[in-house]
């Protein structure tokens, strides 16, 4: 009974370990090209964003 309640927890944490680095690749890419992006409009947009990460942007 044990084992098996083990390996149930076991699978279910697996499958949260692939969302989780999608959503932290995708997000890291965001912010970095959204600090690096030379357009006026995409800067202010994002200009809160980037301080709150601490990511200079002047």
């Amino acid at each position: 009974m044990f084992a098996t309640t083990l390996s149930t927890a076991s699978v279910q944490h697996a499958g949260l370990v692939r969302p989780i680095l999608t959503s932290a690749v995708l997000g890291t890419f965001l912010i970095f090209a959204a600090g690096f992006a030379s357009s006026d409009a995409l800067h202010s947009a994002t200009h809160d964003t980037r301080h709150a990460t601490g990511f200079p942007c002047h």
